[in-house]
């Protein structure tokens, strides 16, 4: 009899990390309080009419690398699955498990890098816990976070409102229409390729540092240009894995132009190289969105004044078909499949 067990992949945001959780946890738990179940699989679930609630577990390794740490992606991430939803980033949990000999030096860098981004965005850590263990993984921390419906949430309803039916009360991924058009804040790929060129200690000639940053600091200004009917941060798969997950939902067609989404040379480059697709990579300060095309232009122009200069329209949807289709630079058309896993493990 062959004994099944949990894999890396099963955990590492592509396919079998959703054919995992639909078969042993949604079989189980599918809870729904307002609007958002848990079924959904959305990045925040509302539990209230005025709250939204999400939690997230962070495995980084190495705890430290290039623009950032665990401590980083811990508020951050937290942050940014509350900001998709429209929701104000307000209170946090924050649960440490750390390994016995862990660096004091270390660790006080990763508090630090919490503090920070916690001024940031004005939330509080209001509640926690603390564990300290012989197993051998670095350090892992934990944090839930409260978000807030919020007057910048409001006045995207509103507007996008004026040009069609919008029956949710929150930004959901689901939110996609034909003719929307679909925004990025900035070039792609990067946390990823930090992770990988910190772990792996390789010899290549880049400079590049994580993306990870609170996207509500531009976000609120954005959703007060109106017209944003769906948001969703592209983590673990990447632009692939975010893209088909809201075209999915949404019950449409995605086209991609290649020539439009940013990617840095040097990052192309890399991956290149290592032979990694840009698209499957993490991202943590990065928003992909879905707008109406009348607000999409001051949408737009709203992220690049907010310190997002290279933000972009990168395509549309249509209801011509239901995949994610790329338009290379070429001429030619292909399909981007949802990813099977993460290519790089413990990248958050």
């Amino acid at each position: 009899m062959i004994e099944l067990r949990v894999r890396k992949e099963d955990g590492a945001g592509g396919k079998y990390m959703m054919e995992f959780i639909r078969d042993h946890i949604l079989s189980r738990f599918n809870s729904k309080i307002r609007e958002i179940s848990l079924g959904d699989l959305e990045d925040s679930t509302d539990f209230d009419d005025e709250y939204i609630l999400t939690t997230d577990s962070y495995v980084v390794h190495p705890p430290i690398f290039p623009g950032g740490s665990i401590g980083s992606l811990a508020i951050c991430g937290t942050a940014n699955d509350i900001a998709v939803k429209g929701g104000k980033p307000s209170f946090l949990t924050l649960s440490l498990v750390i390994q016995e000999g862990f660096e004091i030096e270390v660790l006080e860098t990763i508090l630090k890098d919490i503090e920070r981004w916690l001024r940031e965005i004005s939330a509080e850590i209001i509640t926690g816990d603390t564990k300290v263990v012989e197993s051998n993984i670095d350090i892992i921390a934990n944090t839930s976070g409260i978000g807030t419906r919020n007057k910048y949430l409001q006045k995207n309803l509103e507007i996008l409102r004026e040009y069609r039916e919008y029956p949710y009360n929150w930004i959901r991924d689901r939110g996609i229409q034909e003719g929307d058009l679909i925004l990025i804040n900035g070039p792609i790929a990067e946390h990823g390729t930090a992770i990988m060129s910190a772990r792996e200690g390789l010899e290549f000639q880049i400079d590049v540092k994580s993306d990870v940053y609170p996207v509500w600091l531009f976000l609120k200004h954005a959703l007060e240009k109106g017209g944003i009917s769906a948001m969703k941060d592209p983590t673990r798969g990447g632009l692939s894995a975010c893209l088909n997950e809201m075209a999915e939902k949404s019950e449409v067609g995605i086209i991609i132009e290649e020539e439009r989404v940013p990617l840095r040379e040097d990052v192309k480059s890399f991956c290149d190289v290592l032979g990694l697709d840009p698209f499957t990579m993490a991202n943590e300060g990065k928003v992909v969105m879905a707008v109406h095309p009348e607000t999409a232009d001051d949408v737009l122009k709203s992220m690049r004044k907010s310190g997002q200069k290279n933000a972009e329209v990168i395509g549309y949807a249509t209801s011509d078909f239901k995949e994610v289709v790329l338009e290379t630079s070429i001429g030619t058309r292909r399909v981007i499949p949802p990813p099977t896993a993460d290519p790089i493990p413990r990248v958050c």
